[in-house]
């Protein structure tokens, strides 16, 4: 049976991929999918993550061009991981730091160009902003993508190593990350950034339904299919296509699926 993974790459990206992975589209939003990445300059917020795309409910702060410093400007503090209250389920990481006017229109340009799939163009404009402002996360993980849709992995890995130096286990970065090592047949790391990225970032959903497909159709590691994918099932119980998954594999195995009420991570 085919599995369809979901790449979400910070607030900007979801789309199936079958096995291989398929070049990235953005979505165009992040309330019924995923927001774009113009929006994440200075903090991701994901509130009550129920899981992939379809599903999402969340909100952003967008770049207010607060004055940020020219080219080769000093870096600001590191990002800040905030856990929400009050009874939310999620998370907010906080970059330091805006862009200039230019910087930020030349973000949002690089940014419409990946989306229309141009993506050596914006590949051009995003490194332009990386040129001035390196440490922000999301011209990175907008650059892996660009990359990836030009087939150069080796560029999209560095960008995706330099996002995760910024912030470790960053779940967007991650999750991006896992389908360019799995595509790469590099199985074992994958799995090694998703369980990383998910130590951190357990309500980041996409992981864990990503983490289930490589080790059921990849690994062969059923245990750990089972587990994750009812994980994510009891997050995400409106995807019923993970739902037929998890039947198809207690039907291989033979183990019956937790039914609602079990404990998730």
């Amino acid at each position: 049976m085919e599995r369809s993974a979901k790449s979400v790459a910070l607030l900007h990206r979801a789309e199936p991929v079958s096995p291989p992975p398929a070049d990235l589209r953005p979505a165009k939003r992040w309330e019924g999918s995923l927001l774009p990445a113009a929006v994440l300059l200075l903090a991701l917020a994901v509130a009550a993550l129920p899981g992939c795309a379809g599903g999402w409910k969340g909100s952003a702060l967008s770049a207010s061009g607060s004055g940020a410093a020219a080219a080769q400007a000093e870096p600001p503090a590191a990002p800040v991981v905030e856990r929400l209250g009050g009874g939310r389920e999620g998370f907010v990481i906080r970059e330091r730091g805006g862009l200039d006017e230019e910087s930020q229109s030349e973000f949002e340009r690089g940014v419409a160009l990946v989306r229309a799939e141009e993506f050596a163009k914006g590949a051009e404009s995003l490194e332009k902003v990386l040129a001035r402002f390196p440490w922000l996360v999301a011209p990175h993980v907008d650059a892996a993508i660009a990359y990836r849709g030009l087939n150069n992995p080796e560029l999209a890995e560095k960008h995706l190593k330099a996002a995760l130096e910024l912030v470790a286990g960053h779940p967007a970065a991650s999750n991006e990350y896992g389908l360019l090592l799995r595509k790469a047949g590099r199985f074992a790391e994958a799995r090694a950034v998703y369980e990383r990225s998910l130590s951190s970032f357990p309500e980041y959903h996409p992981l864990e339904r990503n983490l289930a497909i490589l080790c059921d159709l990849y690994l062969k590691d059923l245990p750990c299919a089972q587990e994750h994918y009812e994980i994510y099932s009891r997050a995400v119980p409106k995807d019923k296509q993970v739902t037929l998954w998890l039947a198809d594999l207690q039907t291989r195995t033979g183990h019956l699926a937790l039914q609602g009420g079990g404990q998730g991570r």
